[in-house]
């Protein structure tokens, strides 16, 4: 495959298509999730430093690699689903990688609001900030339940509720 030409793939086109994973498949948002997946799944919890490097390292590859690729080449751009994955997963225990991982694809594909809306800011912002976005709200709901069904939360509403009676 030739993604850039006889110069071959530029630092910020093998950043926002890590490596070229992007080009590799018909989905190359859930590859790029694939991708966060895997790495979640051997390294364990990643620090939010680490998050918020790549979030910046992100920005700034995708801009530059948005506006010298074709629209084409620029489908294969995937850095931004393998982030919002690791926000989405951040501070969670690795049993909940697959549903985490689940939710995330679901959450990202439905963008709630304003997810439209941040995606549609300048750049390279826009392009990696919806899916952190939907990252963060993966991660609440994986919280919520978390506490819902492992850590008595169902008790804690339920006694809430019958405080009344």
């Amino acid at each position: 495959m030739n993604f850039q030409g006889k110069r071959g793939l530029t630092w910020y086109g093998a950043v926002s298509t890590i490596c070229g994973l992007g080009y590799v498949s018909k989905s190359p948002g859930t590859l790029g999730s694939v991708a966060s997946f895997v790495f979640f799944s051997l390294a364990g919890n990643v620090s939010l430093w680490l998050i918020l490097f790549l979030t910046v390292i992100g920005v700034i590859a995708v801009d530059r690699y948005g506006k010298e690729a074709s629209a084409e080449t620029r489908g294969g751009i995937i850095v931004d689903e393998a982030v919002g994955l690791l926000a989405a997963l951040w501070g969670m225990k690795r049993n909940f990688a697959v549903v985490g991982f689940f939710l995330y694809r679901i959450v990202d594909i439905v963008k709630p609001f304003p997810a439209g809306r941040i995606e549609k800011l300048p750049r390279g912002v826009g392009v990696m900030a919806d899916d952190i976005y939907c990252g963060v709200v993966t991660n609440i709901l994986l919280r919520l339940s978390e506490w819902l069904f492992f850590k008595d939360g169902w008790e804690a509403v339920l006694n809430f509720l019958n405080m009344g009676a």
